[in-house]
């Protein structure tokens, strides 16, 4: 019997970004307090060196490895890519907040790194079990970010619900997964692809395994019926765990999505366009309307900048095209960058023994910093979709390949949405520039802080005003990993 060695190429980035969070780990253990920081910069240093192996490797060409479980596409690459600069922002935005709070620690970034490493494994799964791998490694990694602030009553309450549903939806998905399994006997998803296809498989089976994979699915990406997680877990956990949990895993449900639906399920689209058209209505309707009555601010952007925003991602996927694909991979990429933003002002604002999270608090917030009051100004317009902003593109990317679908009815429901979207936004900036300010204090904050924040408006502002090179490289992305 001979065992044929793996190509290990496709696989560098994940083997690093393991040792590295070992060596992070290791390293914790020996560093003092005073020199936390080393702990820090080494992470962000594992960050670049993945990054960089990613940009290196990338052949244009599709590979897979270890027995065709794994495989490395553009679209692969680039969702990795996009989470990675996710994560080293949350890394930097979130540093001067966890210190006085006894965040800032090896903890921390060990747990978001292993999350990490669950994204990038998800991204390129290819295989059932390689899924529900990356999967369970996110998931469980997020529930240990969650409870981190160990004496905090409402993060641990967070934990435990996200904990609870989420094993809930992984039953829903691994039950739905078994039933795809029981009616194509096998687990490799391109094999399912064909056994589905030619007919070999029991459409009654196929039917009941998609529902229980739709809904393990909507599970993770927060959209109604399953929304009920979100806004708790988004108010109890510390705002820089929030900042995560808002920001990368969503681009691993993208890809959740683009590997089960799409690609292994394709043959299927009038059967799982149906359930997203539902799901993606009631996220927009439950979303806008519940986050107009919200006065924290965490829970606002819960409702509105994930459950409702998620409903808008869904309406590119459910389009059924390339261009759809695309467009939703746009709109992830841009939804990335405005929840970074928007959170990362939120930490900004928070101080020791402070906690930033009502919409009063940014009262009045232009007479104590004009410069973060228009960063705030920039994410605020983007959510809303008005022009010159990454977030007017892509609802319109979106929208348009709805509208090419044929589908006239849910783009007027989903412009609709969004106007009433408008308002809870438009309430955010009437605080920060006609109100008073409850305290008058000036906004002190790091320079890597104001120089992360002014990148992140300028990416808004870039890609506003210039979306077309991001659209082309998604388009590309997508069309060269579907083919």
């Amino acid at each position: 019997m001979t065992f044929a060695t793996p190509n290990l190429v496709p696989v560098y980035p994940e083997i690093f970004l393991l040792m590295a969070l070992s060596a992070v780990l290791m390293l914790d253990l020996f560093v003092s307090e005073a020199k936390r920081f080393l702990t820090y910069a080494c992470s962000q240093l594992a960050l670049v060196v993945t990054a960089a192996l990613l940009v290196v490797g990338a052949t244009g060409h599709i590979l897979t490895t270890f027995g065709g479980m794994f495989i490395d596409d553009p679209m692969a690459r680039t969702l990795k890519l996009v989470a990675i600069v996710a994560v080293s922002f949350v890394m930097a935005y979130s540093r001067a907040y966890n210190q006085p709070r006894g965040l800032f620690r090896g903890e921390f970034y060990v747990l978001v790194m292993s999350a990490l490493l669950g994204i990038m494994v998800m991204i390129s799964a290819n295989h059932f079990l390689v899924l529900y791998l990356g999967l369970e490694l996110l998931s469980l990694s997020m529930c240990a970010l969650i409870a981190l602030q160990r004496d905090s009553a409402s993060a641990s309450e967070a934990a435990m619900k996200y904990f609870v549903l989420a094993a809930l939806a992984s039953g829903l998905l691994l039950y739905g997964l078994s039933m795809l399994y029981g009616a194509t006997g096998t687990l490799e998803m391109p094999l399912v692809a064909n056994a589905i296809v030619s007919g070999a498989a029991d459409p009654a089976i196929l039917v009941f395994g998609l529902v229980f994979v739709v809904a393990g699915l909507a599970f993770k990406l927060g959209v109604v019926p399953f929304h009920m997680w979100v806004p708790d877990v988004y108010e109890g956990a510390p705002t820089a765990v929030t900042l995560f949990v808002s920001t990368a895993p969503k681009v691993a449900a993208f890809a959740f999505f683009m590997r089960l639906l799409v690609s292994t399920l394709g043959s299927m689209v009038s059967d799982w366009q149906s359930m997203l058209v539902i799901v993606a209505m009631l996220s927009m309707l439950v979303g806008n309307v519940t986050a107009i009555a919200q006065t924290n601010i965490k829970r606002m952007l819960a409702y509105s900048s994930t459950i409702s925003h998620m409903g808008f991602l869904l309406l590119g996927i459910l389009s059924g095209s390339l261009g759809g694909y695309a467009a939703a991979m746009f709109y992830v990429v841009a939804y990335v960058l405005m929840s970074l933003g928007a959170f990362g002002l939120i930490l900004i604002l928070s101080r020791e023994g402070f906690e930033a999270d009502q919409l009063d608090d940014l009262k009045g917030l232009n007479k104590r910093s004009p410069w973060y009051a228009f960063m705030m100004l920039l994410m605020m317009i983007s959510m809303a979709g008005i022009p010159v902003s990454v977030g007017f593109f892509a609802k319109l990317a979106v929208l348009s390949t709805v509208l090419d679908a044929g589908m006239t009815w849910l783009v007027v429901y989903a412009v609709m949405m969004s106007l009433i979207g408008a308002f809870y936004y438009l309430r955010v900036i009437k605080l920060m520039y006609m109100d008073e300010p409850a305290d008058n204090s000036p906004l002190i904050a790091e320079t890597d802080h104001r120089v992360l924040v002014g990148l992140n408006g300028l990416a808004i502002l870039v890609f506003g005003i210039v979306p077309q090179p991001l659209i082309d490289l998604c388009m590309v992305s997508i069309s060269q990993s579907m083919r």
